[in-house]
Formats: C-alpha cells, sequence, structure tokens
C-alpha cells in the first residue's frame, strides 16, 4: 500500500478518471495505475468498482447540490430556479463523469444515496416554497425541471447541439419558458 494513499485520494482520483474516460470505462486496473499502485491494493479503500460507482453518484450528487446552493444565494423565485437549472448544466459540463454516475445510479435503494437524492429535491422544493404549490405539485416541477435539464445535459454531453447557436442562450430560453409556463399554472391556480 502507498504511503498517504487514503479513501479521499482513491476517490478523487476516480473522478479525475471518470471525467476523463467515463464512468462506465472507469476500470480499476486503470484506477490503480493512475495512483502508481497494484489493483489489489484498493481493496484497503474500497469494496470493489460497484461501492467506486456508488462514491462517486454520491459524490456527484453531494456536489451539484452544492454548486446549485452557490448559484441561487440572493436569488429567490424564477431568478433563483433559473441560476439552479444553470448551474446544473454548468456542472454537467465541468464533472461529465460525475454527471454521468448520478445519471446511472448504481443502486437507489442505498440509504445513503437516497438520502444524498433526497438533500437535492429537499433543496429545490425550497426554491419552490414561494410559488405557493401543494407538495404532490412541487414534486412534479421538480421531475419536470430535473429532466429538462438533465436532457439539456445530456445532449449536449453527446453532441446533440451542432448548430452554431449559442447553447447558453438556448438553456436560458428554455429555463424562462418552463418558469412562464410555471407561472401561468400558478396563476390559474389561485
Amino acid at each position: 500500500m502507498r504511503q498517504g494513499l487514503d479513501a479521499e485520494t482513491v476517490l478523487q482520483a476516480a473522478i479525475e478518471l471518470a471525467n476523463q474516460q467515463g464512468v462506465e470505462q472507469l476500470s480499476l486496473a486503470a484506477l490503480a495505475g493512475q495512483l502508481h499502485i497494484k489493483t489489489p491494493s484498493l481493496y484497503n479503500h474500497i469494496k470493489g468498482l460497484p461501492d467506486l460507482r456508488m462514491q462517486l453518484s454520491k459524490r456527484g450528487l453531494v456536489l451539484v447540490k452544492e454548486a446549485m446552493i452557490e448559484a441561487v444565494i440572493g436569488k429567490a423565485e424564477d431568478e433563483a430556479l433559473l441560476a439552479a437549472g444553470v448551474a446544473y448544466v454548468e456542472f454537467a459540463r465541468k464533472q461529465p463523469g460525475l454527471y454521468e454516475a448520478i445519471s446511472a445510479l448504481p443502486d437507489y435503494e442505498d440509504p445513503e444515496l437516497k438520502e444524498v437524492g433526497a438533500g437535492v429535491v429537499t433543496f429545490l422544493l425550497r426554491i419552490l416554497a414561494p410559488y405557493g404549490l401543494s407538495e404532490e405539485d412541487a414534486l412534479h416541477v421538480v421531475r419536470g425541471f430535473r429532466s429538462m435539464v438533465h436532457g439539456f445535459a445530456s445532449l449536449e454531453h453527446r453532441n446533440g447541439f451542432r448548430m452554431g447557436l449559442d447553447r447558453d442562450e438556448s438553456l436560458r430560453r428554455l429555463l424562462q419558458t418552463y418558469l412562464r409556463g410555471l407561472r401561468a399554472d400558478v396563476g390559474r391556480e389561485k
């Protein structure tokens, strides 16, 4: 075992590899090579590849939530939701491997993963509180929001936007259209 090697160092190296190669291409042999150790030494820090992917998913959820929190500081309602959406897509751009790990949750029944995922949902529900939606309606809005930004991030990651249009402007317009629909829906309910 290499001196100074710990679980966090292993996870950081895995994040780096996942961001370079994709989470599906991540292997324990490649990770061991990155760390200049033999593959069996990894088992001092992780339980195997499924455990590593689970750790990547958890870290990705924590970091995407932190990115959204940072983006919405000092903002409320539409402005906050717009900032959260942009932050979500920016996270996917900067951390493609971690984002892929979030998208391919290995075992959503894992209690820790459920807790981290619920934290993201709770954060988005707090942003939606001023809209006065019922819990069920707010959850539908969160689901729609995630579907929208995930779809945009996934298409962008797979080079699905090949036209010479500004992708940030497309994202802004997409989010604003969603927000106008949300506002219209809320207005009808009052």
